[in-house]
């Protein structure tokens, strides 16, 4: 009997370019602002759009790498569960800093801004990920979640 279906192989593989001696380590959230700003916002947009990007760690709380999830507009970005943890998962990592920026200026998180760290803390314990952090950042200073005692 022939086989009518057709199914495609996933292939996962991982390869990181950076020596884990090189890589960024975390140990307070001065060092995630610091990263963001030199490393990870563009400083000719941050005050332009809105941004929420992924820091992705180790379990030595060593930066593996950045993504960018999505790209908004002046106040808002989206935010889709899914696709950070993929990020997360594809990263494999053990620890996770959210991030964006306010370009207004404002470093009070929104309703929403707290809607999605509750549901991003959600995921991450379900895949066993720690959820270190969420950062609002400007130019000029930022905003923790867990200095806030709020994750």
């Amino acid at each position: 009997m022939e086989n009518i279906y057709s199914v495609s192989e996933v292939k996962l593989t991982y390869k990181n370019k950076v020596k884990a001696s090189e890589r960024p380590q975390i140990f307070c959230s001065q060092d995630i602002y610091k990263l963001l700003i030199n490393s990870v916002f563009d400083s000719e947009t941050i005050e332009h759009h809105e941004s929420l990007k992924l820091i992705l760690l180790n379990r030595a709380n060593k930066a593996l790498g950045f993504h960018t999830v999505s790209i908004g507009g002046t106040n808002e970005c989206s935010a889709d569960i899914k696709i950070i943890m993929q990020a997360a998962i594809l990263g494999n990592a053990s620890g996770l800093i959210l991030s964006h920026n306010h370009p207004s200026g404002n470093l009070q998180p929104s309703n929403q801004d707290d809607l999605l760290t509750q549901k991003v803390s959600q995921a991450c314990k379900l895949m066993n990920i720690s959820l270190l952090d969420h950062i609002i950042v400007t130019p000029e200073s930022y905003f923790s979640y867990a200095d806030e005692g709020r994750i």
